[in-house]
């Protein structure tokens, strides 16, 4: 019976090559084109790479194991058993099984007996195969050819008995590059300047002034954010915000300054690692911290960092490579070269980030950069050069001051500084502290600690009149860490002090000139210095258990005769119940410059023989007395001391943005038995995968070497990933049309010699990003008119042999960007923050957590005002659970995930955003404004500008009528309704043009809504 069946298949498939026989003689058959495509979709999924979902232990992936098993038997397609299988009849039999819903079509089955009869030959997939520039073909000059890239469109439309279509007209050619190039529609200006330009190289010089524009790295700009999956918040369920804002702003500045895209690469994937990393290329880095992160209480933080391991691994793959390796997750991929192994030897390149799996409550996620905008910088930048110059007066040289300080060191000890300490008349607490005055004058602070306080002390002086004051921060062992604060660490931190002397009406403040202490903590200006300029206020800590003495000069002596002085201590700092804890205060009629104005450490150097003195001992002393000795110095030195504040406090306002970094100790990596976080299996070691070029040799496993590898010459895919998906910008689809998939699954190129010769052309330019984009526009094959024939649409629906350019629906960023240019209402800020437009009430309420909790930010949708309701629109505030609703209505992705390819729909939904949307609506009537003020007087002459502004051309003669007619129709509507023109006016924050009569700019505000919803203006032709 077996033999009879085989028989009967044997028979069945001569049948069927006797059929095709008589067909035309077909080309060779191509494996990775033709027989390929037919195996990974019916047969290796069942008999592929993955081991532990193959069937029967038969491979059909590799050659020599199909040939072992019988399965192929080359030359001779009746013998192969997966003809037999393939055209059996018994369901059991049959391949692939009827389950699966698979059946390989006539023609389908005719390519694997024809590629069977001429020996089986098997190819290394084209995507995993370095790249080599093919010869440009050569044509004869029936076509015209501008660059290379017409040579091979053009071979390949010749033999398909196709040629190129005539070029688009000039109108429309400079509309298609401008928006392709910047977003933006170009103005009538602009149109006309190049319809009067006649020479050879008018078009080349409108694409090198666009390149040139800073609206260029917003372009590109755009497309990258979708594939870093940039947002403004965190995803999952409260979406809290974040600020990634410096990235963004990277992405458009590196683009706008022609960035090779080596190094942009680099910068991305491991800025953080290069040698002396700027704040820069460690901002760059942040491209993979653009993933979701959660904080959810409930969740498991080792569940979520596995998560974002993933997200790396899956986005880094895909961007760079095109490949799906997120399928090698659970286990070997079914259908390309990737196995399990290989996807966690990538993961350990990422697994060493110093993150929490659970993080970003109160805004970024650790690791994080603190990282200034424009404006903070330049008055960074102020400050320090005004530090530098403060720094240079104190430096000197000074030879009388050095003259003054060797006298000042011979002084006799009789002549310090006679210090009165004061016998406390009064004592009190603000906060309710309960103050005694101990038997040597000090005070000391028990009871209550609140978290702010104020001391008061009253006291008489010993002498008639009072030039300075002093204060003792006692040590004491009721005191925590013996003091001498009352924080849980023994620091206080003193906010203010306030001298007054007398009381009643009577009483006056004394002003202070100057102030000096043996020691204050510097981190974040904590100087005694900053007391006298709002600073933040004298810190002792870590030196606690010490005693510590800060001295106050008046700006010039105070006659108290028998008043008393009144001295307030202020503690309203950060750190909580940080309150001096014992104090002893002191006063004194005379400042001697000698060393009882100086701490401990300068005394302990005066003691020191001259000649015995270190350099650094020397340069202490002598910065000392230039700083609290020597009037003119002691005035520098607050000085210096107030800038450092400021420049501190300008330091702690700088926003952070998160970034990568390295553990110093790495996490051990294991491969998860699928994919599971808390199953672990083999260790393994960072690598790249087995079918792709290893690592550069004595290269050390990380991001960087990494990242380098990506570009290296002996890397495959991605400069054929890169120049691909620029392609698809240009003409809506990519040569491999699976932008995302390189892999077996994915599409075959259109034309594989051409994105070849451009990865190559790309690779040896120095990966030239300008150079690239300018290749493409100025072709020949781009210049084309998208007008299509049915005999061409017929033939090549879908436009992969470019015979024409395509027609492409502006991206729904640009769309809302050509309504605010051509109204006039358009902010054309380049980079900063992000910003939230008109959109509709509650939209984040039903995702809003907890209202009340002020420590979850984007919760509640704050609309912008003034000129941030009217930037670009890639600027917008995006929410990841909730992304801007008339965005995603036009197919903007959510941003949760990588996105290389965008979908392209049409909905009813989108025209009503284009009809109904506050900003859409708002444009009209500021461009009907324009027209009424700018296009003449007549209704020809304001449609005509109108349709210029929107769609570079004048309108036809029919359409200019119906225009005209929708002007008087609505016109008649409006006189008749005012209050219907009023509300339709007041639609928008931007203020109406008062001397426009209300009917009239209604009713264009009618005509300009129309040809803002053309199909014409929304497209890209």
């Amino acid at each position: 019976m077996a033999t009879v069946m085989k028989l009967l298949r044997t028979l069945a498939i001569a049948a069927v090559s006797l059929v095709f026989t008589n067909r035309a003689k077909a080309a060779d058959v191509d494996f990775n084109r033709d027989v390929r495509p037919i195996l990974t979709d019916n047969c290796h999924a069942c008999h592929g790479p993955d081991e532990n979902k193959r069937k029967g232990d038969l491979r059909l992936d590799v050659r020599a194991e199909a040939v072992a098993a019988g399965s192929i038997v080359p030359g001779k397609p009746e013998m192969s058993e997966l003809l037999n299988r393939i055209l059996a009849k018994d369901p059991d039999s049959v391949m692939p099984p009827p389950h699966t819903g698979k059946k390989l079509t006539a023609k389908q089955i005719e390519t694997l007996r024809k590629w069977i009869a001429e020996g089986a030959k098997f190819e290394e997939h084209w995507a995993f195969v370095n790249p080599v520039r093919p010869a440009v073909p050569r044509l004869d000059a029936a076509f015209e050819l501008r660059n290379p890239i017409d040579h091979f469109i053009a071979a390949r439309l010749k033999s398909e008995g196709l040629a190129f279509s005539p070029p688009a007209d000039k109108i429309t050619l400079i509309r298609r590059v401008t928006l392709d190039l910047t977003g933006l529609p170009p103005t009538p200006a602009e149109v006309d300047a190049f319809l009067a330009d006649q020479a050879p190289d008018a078009y080349e010089k409108v694409v090198d002034r666009l390149l040139a524009s800073p609206h260029y790295g917003e372009r590109m700009a755009v497309d990258w954010l979708d594939a870093a999956r940039f947002a403004d918040t965190h995803g999952y369920h409260i979406d809290s915000g974040r600020n990634m804002i410096p990235f963004r702003d990277y992405v458009i500045r590196s683009f706008n300054e022609n960035k090779p895209f080596d190094r942009f690469t680099v910068e991305q994937l491991a800025g953080d690692l290069l040698p002396n990393a700027s704040i820069e290329q460690k901002v760059a880095s942040g491209f993979n911290r653009n993933h979701m992160i959660n904080f959810e209480g409930g969740a498991i933080p080792a569940e979520y960092q596995t998560a974002y391991i993933i997200d790396r691994v899956n986005t880094t793959s895909t961007v760079w490579m095109g490949l799906t390796m997120g399928c090698a997750q659970c286990h070997d991929h079914k259908y390309d070269p990737l196995s399990q192994r290989d996807f966690y030897r990538m993961y350990a390149f990422f697994n060493n980030v110093p993150e929490n799996g659970l993080d970003g409550s109160k805004g970024n996620a650790v690791p994080v950069l603190r990282v200034p905008t424009a404006e903070q910088e330049q008055q960074l930048a102020q400050l320090k050069e005004a530090i530098t110059k403060a720094e240079a007066k104190l430096a000197g040289p000074f030879l009388e001051v050095d003259a003054a300080q060797a006298e000042w060191e011979k002084s006799p000890g009789a002549m310090r500084t006679q210090w009165n300490v004061a016998t406390p008349l009064n004592s009190t607490s603000k906060g309710g502290a309960t103050l005694k005055v101990l038997e040597d004058k000090s005070i000391l602070a028990s009871g209550k600690n609140p978290a702010q306080e104020t001391y008061s002390v009253s006291f008489m002086s010993d002498t008639k009149t009072v030039s300075a004051i002093r204060i003792e921060a006692l040590a004491d062992n009721s005191l925590p860490a013996k003091g001498p604060g009352r924080g849980s660490n023994g620091n206080f931190v003193m906010t203010g002090v306030k001298l007054t002397l007398g009381s009643g009406a009577k009483s006056r403040v004394v002003k202070l000139k100057a102030a000096s202490a043996d020691y204050s903590q510097q981190d974040g200006g904590y100087d005694v210095a900053s007391l006298l300029t709002n600073g933040p206020g004298w810190a002792v800590f870590p030196e606690v258990g010490k005693t510590h003495t800060a001295i106050f000069e008046f700006e010039e002596p105070v006659e108290v005769g028998d008043a008393e002085l009144t001295i307030e201590l202020q503690f309203n700092a950060k750190f909580a119940g940080h309150q001096i804890g014992r104090m002893r205060l002191a006063s004194t009629d005379s400042l001697t410059p000698h060393s009882s104005a100086a701490p401990e450490a300068i005394r302990s150097i005066l003691a020191i023989e001259t000649r015995k003195r270190s350099p650094k001992q020397k340069a202490d002393l002598q910065a000392f007395y230039r700083s609290t000795i020597w009037p003119e110095g002691r005035a520098a030195s607050a000085e210096l001391a107030m800038l450092r504040a400021e420049a501190a406090a300008v330091e702690k306002a700088f926003p952070n943005t998160m970034v990568m970094s390295e553990m110093a100790k790495p996490r051990d990596t294991h491969i998860l038995i699928r994919g599971a976080y808390d199953k672990k299996g083999d260790k393994v070691t960072a690598g790249t995968p087995g079918a792709l070029p290893p690592l550069a040799k004595d290269a050390p496993a990380d991001r960087l070497a990494l990242a380098r590898w990506l570009i290296s010459k002996e890397h495959p895919l991605t400069a054929r990933v890169i120049v691909n998906r620029d392609w698809q910008r240009y003409f809506g689809t990519g040569l491999v049309k699976t932008s995302e998939d390189f892999g077996t699954q994915g599409e075959y190129p259109s034309h594989l010699e051409l994105l070849d010769w451009l990865a190559c052309d790309f690779r040896e330019s120095g990966w030239d990003v300008k150079r690239l984009q300018r290749l493409i526009v100025t072709s020949a094959t781009y210049r084309q008119s998208s007008r299509v024939t049915p005999e061409l649409l017929a033939q090549d629906p879908e436009n992969r042999l470019l015979a024409r350019q395509s027609r492409l629906r502006l991206q729904a960023e640009f769309i809302r960007d050509q309504a605010l240019a051509t109204s006039g209402l358009l902010n054309r800020e380049i980079g900063g923050r992000s910003v939230s437009p008109y959109q509709p009430q509650g939209i984040w309420s039903e995702l809003t957590f907890r209202l009340d909790n002020k420590n979850f930010t984007a919760q509640i949708y704050e609309q912008g005002h003034g000129a941030d309701l009217y930037r670009r629109t890639m600027y917008t505030f995006w929410k990841r659970t909730a992304p801007p609703p008339s965005l995603v209505t036009l197919d903007a992705p959510d941003r949760e995930v990588c996105t290389v390819r965008r979908p392209r729909t049409n909905t009813p939904l989108q025209a009503l955003v284009l009809l109904n949307d506050p900003t859409y609506v708002e444009a009209s009537r500021k461009l009907a404004e324009r027209l009424m003020n700018e296009a003449g007087p007549t209704k020809e002459s304001r449609v005509t500008r109108a349709f210029r502004l929107c769609t570079g051309r004048e309108p036809s003669e029919r359409e200019r009528t119906i225009l005209i007619k929708l002007y008087d129709s609505q016109l008649i509507r409006y006189q008749k309704d005012r209050g219907a023109a009023v509300k339709l006016l007041a639609v928008g924050e931007s203020p109406r043009d008062e001397k426009c009569d209300v009917a009239e700019l209604a009713a264009w505000t009618m005509v300009a809504s129309t040809i803002f919803n053309l199909d014409e203006t929304v497209t890209r032709n």
